[in-house]
């Protein structure tokens, strides 16, 4: 049972959700406090549990067809864990959120609202927002997103011009992280039923759609305080990522997998050029 929790947690994903509040609130406050530890600890492991769990139990039917699923990149859930699942998100998250609640005020409990109702729209019946072409990725993004922006109200942060161009642009690296991660997936979500950008535009024009995404965000980055604009730079292996893929069609879209497994390495090679930047960052503030 905690194996099968584990790995629908996705463990290598723990790290895009409690960095951005981490460095957040670190970088806003400049102190290590409860509000930090408790924070990092609920979007490093519940948060992650909440997001793919629910996932997994409302994905079942699709992810038996997907041969990717089953390890690392999702598990597929026996369906006598769905209900335990869904029993272990609202144990870890509750006790949480009721103090990440007490710890701050209005205005990061409707961050923290959002952020929660983008996990649980995203897959549970009656919304999943995964199924709705463009939402879908909107609404990825924010989950990743989000955390960051919790971070920052609830370090009472001021919201200037390049702090906002910082977050859209890390918003439109969600977009199109998404989009991409969309692609290898054509095949089985359309035999399972279960619409997405990519089922619905086509394979190429989502990963043209993505390049367009990474493209975009590394501009916006040029316009951030510095050294901020350098972070523009980690935008280069993103792109190159998922050049090779630009003329991949909807028959041949699985090949998109290897260029998925690539960006998970990619990601820990940016998180730790973005973590250079923020200490940099420190020093100059």
């Amino acid at each position: 049972m905690i194996r099968g929790l584990f790995v629908s947690s996705r463990p290598l994903s723990w790290v895009n959700t409690a960095f951005p509040f981490a460095a957040a609130y670190l970088l806003s406050t400049g102190r290590i406090d409860a509000t930090l530890i408790i924070g990092t600890i609920y979007f490093l492991i519940p948060y992650n549990l909440a997001m793919y769990g629910i996932n997994d139990v409302f994905d079942y039917e699709s992810d038996l067809r997907n041969p990717r699923k089953g390890g690392v990149e999702g598990a597929v859930l026996d369906r006598s864990m769905h209900r335990v699942t869904l029993w272990a998100v609202v144990i870890t998250n509750v006790p949480f959120l009721v103090v990440l609640v007490l710890l701050g005020g209005p205005a990061s409990w409707l961050v923290l609202a959002i952020s929660i109702f983008a996990v649980i729209a995203y897959s549970a019946p009656g919304l999943r927002f995964k199924e709705r072409p463009f939402l879908d990725s909107l609404t990825s993004s924010t989950h990743f997103v989000s955390p960051a922006v919790y971070g920052l109200v609830l370090a009472g942060t001021v919201f200037d011009g390049p702090l906002v161009a910082l977050l859209v642009a890390y918003f439109l690296w969600g977009i199109a992280s998404h989009a991409f991660g969309a692609v290898q997936d054509v095949t089985a979500d359309r035999a399972g039923g279960i619409g997405s950008i990519a089922t619905v535009i086509g394979a190429r024009r989502t990963v043209i759609f993505s390049l367009a995404g990474y493209l975009a965000a590394g501009v916006l980055l040029l316009f951030t305080e510095w050294p901020g604009p350098l972070a523009a730079i980690v935008v280069i292996p993103y792109a190159l990522n998922v050049l090779p893929f630009v003329t991949i069609t909807d028959a041949d879209s699985e090949r998109a997998n290897a260029g998925w497994r690539r960006f998970l390495w990619v990601n820990f090679l940016a998180g730790f050029l973005m973590t250079m930047l923020m200490i940099w960052y420190a020093f100059v503030r």
